[in-house]
């Protein structure tokens, strides 16, 4: 039986900044995932400005914005034409950009600096069983070894198996369309300090800048090969990118595919089991919130966990739980209004462009929208 004050289910972006905090704040605690390291697949690209804040105090900012791609603009686009620009680089923070980073990155330099704490992760284990009481919580992991703690973490994902085992509800639904990803090299008219959502009668396609001369390639299609290759990638950029000076792809370095989902857990709290990250929330990746979501999550509860492990009241974590759904809400609601958008009919198209351009033009309607992608607005 290993005893600690926090077992952490999951070694994911949320899962690391939750030990990282706990553990930068005095407390044990024991990190599980049932992957080896550096197996998980680099989705996330994107980390925002409140995000790089709420990670400062915790040693691990200078690291992210060191490696990572400061990206001061994010536009929407119909191929060449510009409908709605957004700027960050006017934003009342000390990180006035998107950063772009890949998600092995930000998971690498999180496992670091728990490391540089005293901290490690138990890998490859999985949680199989959780049984609580009124004093803590057991988990069993599949190499027959148990875990005491007073408090349980999971933040193993969408499809999380302490939430399943909690008997916590995950409702909503999932986007008809599947996701294609890749990291390419390119040439080309894409513009290399802004992130761009290509609106195109074929769809959608997102194309941001990555450290390195990379470029991280997401779009929308019916059915997304398992491994996109440079000519599936150049047919996107084709059919959906710039015209005037065509994006010209060099080489496939990383590829995969997904399906979306939109669900939010019924309740983060259930008695001394907690969730964070994936395992609460999913989304559509328009506007790059997800990740940046969970580490939102994680500062949060960790914070809050540490305040009941030094005698304050079991009830702040009611409060995490209300407090974090309601975000999660209006997160999910940004997401799926940028992904209506981007896949809206092509009969609808003209509208959608007129309407987008002429909202672009206000500048409340940019400065609002670089608030709440950026996550300012949930300070």
């Amino acid at each position: 039986m290993i005893s600690t004050d926090v077992l952490v289910v999951g070694a994911g972006p949320a899962g690391l900044t939750t030990a990282v905090v706990l553990t930068r704040l005095g407390h044990d605690v024991v990190v599980v995932d049932g992957q080896a390291e550096g197996a998980n697949t680099s989705r996330a690209a994107v980390v925002h400005s409140r995000t790089v804040e709420l990670l400062e105090p915790y040693g691990v900012a200078e690291a992210l914005t060191g490696r990572g791609l400061h990206t001061p603009r994010f536009t929407i686009r119909d191929r060449d034409r510009l409908l709605v620009p957004v700027a960050f680089d006017g934003l009342p923070t000390r990180y006035p950009y998107t950063l772009m980073i890949s998600q092995a990155d930000t998971e690498a330099f999180l496992l670091a600096r728990l490391r540089e704490l005293g901290g490690e992760v138990l890998r490859p284990a999985r949680v199989t069983t959780i049984a609580q009481d009124a004093d803590g919580v057991t988990a069993t992991l599949d190499d027959g070894r148990s875990v005491r703690a007073a408090y349980l973490v999971g933040a193993d994902g969408m499809h999380s198996t302490v939430r399943e085992q909690a008997g916590i509800g995950f409702a909503g639904g999932t986007y008809a369309e599947s996701f294609s990803l890749a990291d390419v090299r390119l040439t080309g008219g894409v513009p290399r300090e802004e992130v761009v959502l290509y609106f195109s009668p074929d769809g959608m396609v997102v194309v941001a800048p990555l450290p390195g001369g990379m470029h991280r390639i997401v779009a929308t299609v019916a059915e997304a090969p398992h491994e996109p290759d440079a000519a599936f990638v150049q047919r996107l950029l084709d059919t959906r990118g710039p015209e005037a000076v065509p994006a010209v792809v060099k080489e496939v370095i990383w590829g995969s595919r997904f399906r979306v989902h939109h669900r939010i857990a019924d309740t983060y709290r259930d008695g001394r089991i907690l969730l964070a990250g994936d395992a609460a929330h999913v989304h559509s990746p328009a506007g790059g919130q997800g990740m940046n979501l969970g580490i939102e999550d994680a500062v949060t509860l960790g914070e809050a966990l540490s305040k009941v492990l030094g005698g304050g009241s079991p009830e702040l974590l009611d409060a995490y739980a209300a407090a974090r759904r309601p975000v999660a809400e209006k997160v999910v609601g940004l997401a799926s209004r940028l992904t209506a958008l981007a896949t809206a009919r092509a009969s609808l198209r003209p509208l959608r462009n007129l309407v987008l351009g002429l909202a672009g033009r206000l500048p409340a309607v940019r400065r609002r929208l670089a608030w709440q992608l950026s996550g300012l607005d949930r300070r």
